[in-house]
């Protein structure tokens, strides 16, 4: 079973190479659901990790419908990856109506070259998952991330299992609350891969500031996100 890792760091991609990951999707600003990483980032992972490296292109948090500027910063962004030697694009998009942009998904698909495709955490959003799911896969998808359009993979497994079912060239990839105890199932359920973060909170810094630049939905100012090597480890062994 393939264990990919999001890593938002430089920290957590080396935690997760360490851990024994099979691949990372590298990403930055987990607490939002994830945008794309810098230039600098992406350079400096490609140049310390062997294992394979795919990329989130994501422009912004908030929704999938994008304007035709961000549109264009997306395609930068995979043209970027490519000449740095990713191995796969992670992305997607949505119409103001929640289905997916096939134009736009399939412009992105094109741009990608010979880097695997995974639409991500978008699919979630959508209102006829399966009818979909068979259109990404004869787009040429190689991957989906989902949830089973629910809050953790585990409370979504039923529809995960129902487009494994109908999964063929495009591998369905569960991911959202996949942990130490509880990655075996979905081996056990036949999936062949799984997405986590296996993030943990810890001190950057002694001092609180007086004044957080962060919303009062995020962390707090002396804290940053990276993967736990402890509970990666525990899930890589758990399936392999």
């Amino acid at each position: 079973m393939i264990v990919e890792v999001c890593s938002n760091s430089m920290e957590s991609a080396l935690y997760a190479q360490g851990a024994g990951a099979h691949r990372i999707e590298l990403c930055s600003e987990l607490t939002i659901g994830g945008i794309t990483p810098s230039y600098g980032l992406i350079k400096k992972v490609m140049e310390m990790l062997s294992i394979p490296v795919h990329v989130l292109i994501r422009p912004r948090s908030g929704d999938f419908f994008y304007s035709d500027h961000e549109f264009q910063i997306m395609l930068e962004d995979i043209a970027i990856c490519s000449s740095l030697g990713v191995n796969g694009i992670v992305s997607g998009v949505l119409k103001p109506d929640l289905q997916v942009d096939w134009d736009r998904t399939s412009a992105l698909i094109e741009a990608s070259g010979s880097c695997s495709f995974t639409f991500h955490r978008a699919f979630d959003l959508i209102n006829d998952p399966e009818e979909t799911f068979i259109e990404l896969q004869k787009m040429g998808v190689d991957s989906l991330l989902t949830s089973g359009q629910a809050s953790s993979a585990m409370e979504g497994i039923s529809l995960l299992k129902q487009l494994h079912k109908k999964s063929n060239t495009c591998t369905i990839m569960p991911g959202a609350g996949i942990r130490d105890h509880n990655a075996v199932y979905f081996k056990q359920a036949g999936f062949k891969a799984i997405h986590l973060s296996a993030t943990k909170r810890i001190l950057n810094t002694a001092i609180l500031p007086k004044i957080s630049m962060n919303s009062a939905r995020g962390i707090a100012e002396n804290e940053v996100l990276v993967s736990d090597p402890d509970i990666l480890k525990k899930v890589i062994e758990s399936v392999n």
